[in-house]
């Protein structure tokens, strides 16, 4: 009876083996294969996806959102100035260390409002480039290296059947 049950033990074992193999055979292709299309996608910057769009949406933030809020943070800073003169007794205790904090504030306030675009776009471009080198690291030769240990490991290793004890 051993001998029965350890013949259907590896005979169950090599089916199940085969049948993992065959449905796993292509996966790391197909795998890699679209990880490069989606990242090729992904990692389009917008000029060059759409020129036509990029330059209207870029008009747009200089023309339109710019000096909107140029006046947001002009009417922002104005308001923080005011009370900070009327919290100093109308300048009766007051100290420069305030004025130069507020011109630095609004100094950075206004580098920032004039670069956002530059920095979005600096955004992107740094999401490329992680994505351009993601893409590289899982088509690598490391997943094949990866999948034939794991295929070695897989047909050494001997299943044991607890139900049949």
């Amino acid at each position: 009876m051993g001998i029965l049950t350890e013949w259907i033990t590896e005979w169950l074992k090599g089916l199940l083996i085969e049948g993992i193999m065959g449905n796993l055979e292509g996966l790391f292709d197909t795998v890699n294969t679209r990880v490069g299309e989606i990242s090729v996608q992904v990692g389009t910057t917008p000029a060059a996806w759409n020129a036509g769009v990029f330059s209207l949406i870029r008009q747009l933030s200089e023309t339109v959102i710019l000096p909107i809020a140029g006046l947001i943070l002009t009417f922002v800073a104005t308001y923080e100035l005011i009370q900070m003169i009327l919290e100093k007794n109308n300048m009766h205790e007051f100290d420069v260390a305030n004025i130069y904090k507020w011109v630095f504030k609004t100094t950075c306030a206004i580098l920032i409002l004039s670069n956002t675009f530059n920095i979005v776009m600096a955004v992107f471009d740094v999401s490329q480039s992680v994505i351009a080198s993601a893409a590289g690291i899982v088509t690598g030769a490391t997943l094949q290296a990866r999948w034939a240990s794991s295929q070695a490991q897989l047909t050494s290793r001997r299943i044991c059947w607890p139900i049949w004890k």
